[in-house]
C-alpha cells in the first residue's frame, strides 16, 4: 500500500480520548451491543473498495473501554471499511475469549467451511447496508441468498438504512427469513414528532415482524443536542422521545451500543461515558434497564445462557 493508500479520510475524527467514568452505574453482565474494531491497518489492511479510511481502533482500545465503562461484553460489528474480510473481527472475538459475539460482513459466494468458523469465533448475524453514503446500491437478490444461508445457523440480520427508504425496503425486509435487527432506530428525523406518521410506520414494521430495534447513536441522530461532552449528562434531547418509545413499546426487543469509535462523524465526537450517562434517559425504570443491557443482548447473542 501506498501512503495515499493509508491516509485517513481528511477531517475524520479521532475516537475520544480519555472518556469519563458514568454515574450510571450499568447492571451486572450488561452488553455493549453495538461497537467496531478498526484495524490497525498495519496488520488487518482495509478494503480497496472502502468509501473512508479511519485511525485505528483496535480491539485492546476497545476492552479497555469496555472495562472502564462497566460493560461485562460486546457485540463487535464489521465495520464496512473492512468490507468483507472478517479477519479483524474474527481476531478480536478470539481475544474476547467468550465475552464478544460479532456480526459479519459476507458475500452470497462464501463457503459453508467459512460459515462455520465464523460461527465458532462468536458471529452470531450479518449486516445489510443500505446507507448510500456507504455502500454502493446493495443487491437485494444476492442478501437474500446470504439471509437464506446463515438462517440455519441461528444467525440474524443487522439492517442499516435511512428512515425516508423504509417504504421502499419494507417489503423486501419482512421477506427475509431471520430475525432482524435494525441499527439506530432506523435513522428517523428526529426534527419531526415521536408521534408523527414517519415514525409510527418504523413502530407498525416493528410490531408486525421478528425485529429489534438499537436504541443506539443519538450522537448521530442529534439535530439540537446537547453533545455528551464537558460533563453533559442530560445530551441529545431532541432523541429521547423517540428511544424511550422504542424501549417502552419493545422493552423485550431493544438493545444499546455505544458505535465506538464512532465513524464517520462530522460534527463532534462523544465522550463514550457520558453517552453511557444518557442510558438512564431513554430507559427509565431498572427492569428496563436491565432489559436493555442484559436480558435483550443475552437472548440474541448468548442464547445458551439466557434460557
Amino acid at each position: 500500500m501506498t501512503d495515499h493508500d493509508t491516509a485517513v479520510t481528511p477531517g475524520w475524527l479521532d475516537w475520544y480520548r480519555g472518556p469519563s467514568k458514568p454515574e450510571f452505574v450499568l447492571p451486572p453482565g450488561a452488553v455493549d451491543a453495538h461497537c467496531h474494531v478498526f484495524g490497525p491497518a498495519a496488520e488487518f489492511p482495509f478494503a480497496p473498495e472502502r468509501k473512508y479510511t479511519p485511525v485505528d481502533a483496535s480491539k485492546h482500545d476497545l476492552f479497555a473501554l469496555r472495562d472502564h465503562l462497566g460493560f461485562d461484553r460486546n457485540v463487535i460489528v464489521q465495520a464496512t471499511c473492512h468490507g468483507a474480510d472478517n479477519s479483524a473481527l474474527v481476531d478480536a472475538l478470539h481475544a474476547a475469549g467468550g465475552r464478544a459475539r460479532g456480526v459479519a460482513t459476507v458475500r452470497p459466494d462464501v463457503t459453508d467451511a467459512e460459515l462455520r468458523r465464523l460461527h465458532d469465533a462468536g458471529v452470531r448475524g450479518v449486516r445489510f447496508n443500505f446507507v448510500r453514503r456507504l455502500v454502493d446500491a446493495a443487491p437485494r437478490e444476492a442478501l437474500e441468498t446470504v439471509a437464506r444461508r446463515v438462517a440455519p445457523l441461528g444467525w440474524h440480520v443487522v439492517l442499516y438504512f435511512e428512515a425516508a427508504d423504509l417504504p421502499d425496503l419494507e417489503p423486501f425486509f419482512a421477506s427475509l427469513p431471520v430475525p432482524l435487527v435494525i441499527d439506530h432506530m432506523g435513522r428517523p428525523d428526529v426534527t419531526r414528532s415521536a408521534d408523527g406518521p414517519e415514525f409510527a410506520r418504523f413502530l407498525r414494521f416493528v410490531a408486525a415482524n421478528d425485529v429489534w430495534v438499537k436504541v443506539s447513536c443519538p450522537e448521530r441522530l442529534t439535530v439540537s443536542g446537547p453533545p455528551a461532552l464537558d460533563g453533559e449528562r442530560h445530551a441529545y434531547r431532541d432523541v429521547v422521545p423517540f428511544a424511550r418509545k422504542v424501549v417502552e413499546e419493545f422493552t423485550d426487543r431493544a438493545l444499546w451500543g455505544t458505535d465506538w469509535p464512532h465513524p464517520n462523524l462530522k460534527n463532534h465526537m462523544p465522550d463514550d461515558g457520558l453517552l453511557v450517562d444518557h442510558i438512564p434517559h431513554i430507559a427509565t425504570t431498572a427492569e428496563q434497564q436491565r432489559a436493555l443491557l442484559v436480558d435483550n443482548p443475552l437472548r440474541l447473542y448468548w442464547p445458551e445462557e439466557s434460557r
